[in-house]
């Protein structure tokens, strides 16, 4: 994956018209996309992801719909594209094909939140035939062996939860964000150490990099000043979390 770092991942819902608030996110300094693409029983996602998901569904988005998203995208802005979506999707899709039409469509990155690095060797296989690197999550609470085998297994980067429960921007990130930041990257050798969940403004960004991490992913903030301010809004609430790059 071409990941810069100090990376800013920023996560959208596939839906129509997306392709713009991508490129609206890359000039404003996001320096990778995750596009989500929704699920209707998506365990690890709070309120405002599940909301934009619904919403998509509703809309008629599929997964087949949803790589042809990531297709536009991928002929709009030039960072890596990480789609991110649950084990029952890429399932029922077929795990080769999945991975085959995703990098067609210009995937360099896969998150499947809930295939554990345990059970992942078909997908991880599949992935890396497709030159897609698949990514893991670790969390404050992961025992010693699933985080080692989540930083070993994980390629692109390890995605570092920040703060427990699901997805939802937080006043502040977990106590434990430091030390967990630091057994990671331990374990994770050169591989960077991304952290989401709850990033949600400038100082959360510079707490990570800080702490030694390698950059944020933000979701649910971005949807929410999404919802709120529109693609302006949006765009400005991007660029202040790129400002805390430096």
């Amino acid at each position: 994956m071409r990941l810069v770092t100090p990376a800013l991942v920023v996560y959208l819902m596939a839906d129509d018209g997306v392709a713009d608030l991508a490129a609206a996110a890359v000039e404003a300094g996001a320096t990778a996309i995750e596009l989500g693409i929704p699920y209707s029983d998506p365990l690890a996602d709070g309120p405002t992801i599940q909301r934009a998901g619904q919403r998509a569904l509703d809309a008629g988005m599929t997964p087949s719909r949803a790589l042809a998203v990531l297709a536009e995208i991928d002929r709009r802005v030039d960072v890596p594209l990480i789609p991110m979506t649950y084990g029952a999707i890429v399932e029922a899709y077929g795990v080769e094909r999945f991975c085959a039409d995703a990098a067609a469509a210009g995937a360099e990155g896969l998150i499947v939140a809930d295939i554990p690095p345990e059970e992942s060797a078909p997908l991880r296989d599949a992935a890396g035939g497709a030159g897609i690197d698949l990514i893991h999550l670790v969390a404050p609470t992961s025992r010693e062996e699933r985080l080692r085998a989540a930083a070993g297994l994980s390629r692109g980067f390890v995605y570092l939860v920040a703060s427990m429960g699901t997805t939802g921007a937080r006043e502040r990130l977990d106590d434990r964000l430091a030390g967990l930041i630091g057994r990671t990257k331990a374990a994770a050798g050169a591989t960077p150490v991304i952290a989401g969940f709850g990033i949600s403004r400038p100082e959360h960004v510079r707490a990570v990099l800080a702490a030694g991490g390698d950059g944020v992913i933000v979701a649910s903030a971005a949807i929410d000043a999404l919802d709120e301010g529109g693609a302006e809004g949006f765009a400005t609430f991007v660029r202040s979390l790129a400002g805390a790059l430096a």
